[in-house]
């Protein structure tokens, strides 16, 4: 084996720029103020699961959560080793957004050149959905980063089709699936492309990897490489000419059999849970597509000027754009349309068709020289350095409505003492007050004096409570009272039994109001 050519290194470090410089910057972005905004409900639900026995956590899934279940389970090992600070919850987030940015350049500079790719990854980057999900304890960001795996995956089996390259594209989808359900319509792009494919071969559905002269100029602006250049920089061979055929399919279609095997328990047990997981979920409406890039990216200004490069990207790219942008189109289409009839419309479910939107944009900045290109990548991070900053501070939304659990924790750990009881209210409300508590005091808290079955006994997010409040209090002096919202009077705002057992039996001492949660002692 000949060792490189000297012109072929320095080649082949521009190659390893495109995705490296995207990754590192999307590291550092990620990784910044990644402890500063506390768990907010969606995270202390992970942290309620993942710190549960295996066994439980089987039952919590034949309860409520299935389609999050494998999630949890991976965070069940990863917080054994790495322990559950905001931080350590957030870091594999972190680190599959990297990877992410890495990929889409890779991804990039295979189906639109080198160039776009590394533009493509350093916008992604700086966007502010990058961050909200790369500092979220939630399966989103890992979600994207298969999406792009397996994509990645697909154009180099379908250049070669190979058994081998089929294989690790059945794995990548097999994971998506596991993590992420709605993640599985991107198979409706990948399906668009094996059937162009087979019928037309590789060029016919964009995936030729050798650019027009025009659009291959290196990532430092020099003269267009030829093919073997752009195979320098992917890693990637040319597709083979026969690459073509029912064959393809056969192989795609086969591939798709671990995932279907793997995925079809949760589809079934996510399905039975649907009414009570997504019971906040309205229908969805034709306003909600005009409001999904902004959503989408968390910032309205930073969305518009995504699907506007995007739109051009498409254009330039002609037929290479079919692959990224049936991956945009398709699952929002798909989504929506199901989310007409079924309450399933959640704009961060689509979050892992964002770095496809991004390789389009990169590849309208790609059409122009690079200082300007960067210039604009500069700018749309600049634009949304003020979502950046909110999403550091609070992971709710409206961001202007968060939820104050550690506020809370600090009031009642503070001013606590021996044989002081807690009650929430409500007990089976999305805000967790009870574990937000939990999580912020620990073993350190208050005795939960109502629960007569806690959350791990139940299999379930929520604990139960005994039916006979006033029994369950007597013997009780002193109470702390969490209730959800802003409250003048708490005691007042509790129905019911409790409420009833509440005000007959004690009064209220103080009241501490916090942002989302009112916390007030009642004395006997």
């Amino acid at each position: 084996m000949h060792p490189p050519a000297a012109s072929e290194r320095p080649r082949d470090r521009r190659g390893r720029l495109v995705w490296a410089a995207p990754g590192l910057l999307t590291l550092v972005v990620t990784l910044a103020g990644i402890g500063h905004a506390q768990p907010w409900r969606d995270e202390l639900a992970t942290w309620s699961a993942a710190t549960r026995p295996v066994p439980d956590l089987v039952r919590l899934a034949g309860t409520i959560d299935a389609a999050t279940g494998p999630y949890y389970l991976l965070m069940h090992g990863w917080t054994a080793l790495f322990g559950t600070s905001p931080a350590a919850l957030r870091l594999p987030s972190a680190l599959a957004m990297a990877g992410t940015a890495a990929l889409t350049a890779r991804l990039g500079a295979r189906l639109a050149g080198p160039r776009a790719g590394l533009l493509a990854g350093l916008l992604l980057a700086v966007l502010p959905v990058t961050s909200r999900y790369g500092q979220e304890a939630r399966p989103y960001a890992l979600a994207t980063l298969l999406a792009v795996l397996a994509t990645l995956l697909l154009v180099g089996a379908l250049g070669r089709p190979t058994w081998r390259r089929f294989t690790g594209y059945a794995v990548a989808v097999a994971a998506l699936g596991l993590l992420h359900l709605i993640a599985l319509t991107l198979l409706a792009a990948h399906a668009l492309v094996v059937l162009l494919v087979a019928a037309r071969g590789p060029a016919a559905a964009g995936l030729d990897p050798t650019p027009r002269p025009d659009e291959a100029r290196a990532v430092t602006g020099e003269a267009a490489p030829t093919t073997g250049g752009t195979q320098a920089v992917t890693g990637e061979a040319a597709p083979a000419a026969g690459a073509r055929g029912p064959g393809v399919i056969w192989r795609w279609l086969l591939a798709l059999l671990p995932a279907a095997v793997l995925v079809a328990p949760l589809v079934l047990a996510a399905g039975g849970q649907r009414g009570r997981q997504l019971d906040w979920v309205r229908l969805a409406r034709v306003d909600d597509l005009a409001a999904l890039p902004g959503a989408l990216a968390q910032s309205g200004v930073v969305g518009g000027l995504l699907v506007g490069l995007a739109a051009l990207g498409a254009g330039r790219l002609g037929r290479r754009a079919l692959l990224p942008g049936a991956a945009v189109l398709l699952p929002v289409l798909l989504l929506f349309a199901a989310g007409t009839a079924v309450p399933l419309w959640v704009t961060r479910y689509l979050v892992f068709t964002v770095p496809f939107a991004c390789l389009l944009a990169g590849a309208a900045l790609a059409g122009v020289r690079l200082a300007p290109a960067l210039a604009v990548v500069t700018l749309a991070g600049l634009l949304g350095l003020p979502d950046q900053a909110a999403l550091r501070r609070t992971h709710e939304w409206p961001r202007s409505a968060p939820v104050d659990y550690a506020g809370v924790a600090r009031i009642v750990g503070d001013r606590e003492q021996p044989g002081d009881a807690v009650v929430y209210s409500p007990r089976d409300s999305w805000l967790f007050p009870d574990l937000g508590l939990a999580y912020h005091l620990g073993p350190r808290r208050p005795r939960d004096v109502l629960v007569v079955r806690d959350q791990r006994q139940r299999a379930d997010l929520w604990a139960a409570e005994c039916d006979r409040p006033a029994e369950c209090l007597a013997g009780v002096d002193r109470v702390w009272l969490v209730v959800t919202g802003r409250r003048a009077d708490p005691l007042a705002a509790v129905p019911g039994a409790k409420g009833d057992a509440l005000r007959d039996a004690f009064t209220v001492r103080q009241v501490w109001p916090r942002p989302g949660l009112t916390v007030a002692l009642l004395t006997r």
